[in-house]
């Protein structure tokens, strides 16, 4: 039975005559993480600001654990572990000082202090430098003391703003993995700005656009089922210019277009085809009977950059 850990109903905050928010509605399984997206402005950190309890709806209502945040916030956020963008931390304590601070802050009971503090600082890779000061760490082992610090206290829920912002390419994957492995048994919600950290590390988007939720699917499916088939990539065997003299002059194919070679006597391309129109068949009969060898055929989904450039505007509009 799927277990509700974040439900969000009826949300609404406006900041003067300006609108943040419009009644959001969403709810998030446990064990799910969940990429929440959208432009500068789109009411992100509005939404954020107000499931941490830091910030009160005008309207609406959140539960996390089953628990109402504003009837009862203090043991709502008892489940909640929030790391902002700039990672609340101490640069002149050192990282087992401050997780011991973290600790009394948040009023742990766990029986063996010393034991609870390890056993979060080995699940983040902190372990080899709990004596060192916060100050004199890397970038991206400072993030990593900030993952920690939101895990303290068991929470079921972790909250996270751009926890990759700043790190090199070793560091953001690093911090990824480290990500999905806290996500097996949290849920969890990742704001960011970097799309592919959604496909790589998210099962779900939310797309948020001008207050108000746009999108909520799989990464992979939201581009809608519209999209389905009218993007063609193929691999075909033979001479490039005898291959799109054939494939422009079919009925149905709107655009196409050679990107290269990537086997020996072949040629890609992207074909774009008729909304609704299945074309794979129909091309693949015409090209063998040309003595052109399909290699390899597959819808080209659009990527989720260009279906959150794509929504953004249409929402805009």
């Amino acid at each position: 039975m799927e277990v509700i850990v974040i439900e969000v109903c009826g949300l609404s905050k406006k900041y003067g005559r300006n609108r943040g928010i419009d009644n959001i509605s969403f709810s998030i399984p446990e064990g799910q993480i969940v990429g929440f997206l959208g432009p500068n402005g789109a009411g992100k950190t509005t939404t954020m600001n107000i499931l941490t309890g830091y910030l009160a709806a005008d309207s609406g209502q959140v539960k996390i654990a089953g628990i109402d945040i504003r009837e009862n916030p203090k043991e709502a956020k008892r489940h909640i572990g929030y790391l902002p963008e700039q990672p609340p931390l101490n640069n002149a304590m050192t990282v087992r000082a401050y997780l011991n601070f973290v600790y009394e802050l948040k009023d742990v009971k766990s029986g063996d202090r010393d034991a609870y503090i390890a056993k979060i600082a080995a699940s983040v890779g902190l372990t080899d430098v709990r004596g060192r000061v916060i100050g004199h760490l890397s970038k991206g082992y400072r993030q990593r003391v900030g993952l920690a610090q939101a895990l303290v206290g068991d929470p079921a829920v972790l909250i996270l703003d751009e926890p990759t912002i700043g790190l090199d390419p070793r560091q953001i994957v690093e911090i990824r993995n480290v990500i999905k492995k806290m996500g097996k048994k949290r849920t969890i919600i990742l704001s960011t700005h970097i799309l592919p950290e959604v496909s790589a590390i998210c099962q779900r988007v939310l797309l948020i656009s001008n207050g108000a939720i746009i999108a909520d699917n799989t990464p992979e499916q939201l581009g809608g089922a519209e999209e389905k088939n009218s993007a063609l990539l193929m691999r075909i065997g033979g001479a490039e210019d005898d291959i799109l003299l054939l494939l422009r002059g079919h009925e149905g194919i709107k655009m196409v277009e050679a990107i290269g070679s990537h086997e020996p006597h072949s040629h890609d391309f992207i074909i774009e085809c008729e909304s609704g129109v299945d074309m794979r068949g129909v091309l693949v009969s015409a090209l063998t009977a040309a003595g052109h060898a399909v290699l390899m055929l597959r819808p080209k989904a659009p990527s989720l950059e260009e279906m959150f450039l794509k929504l953004t505007r249409e929402e805009v509009r």
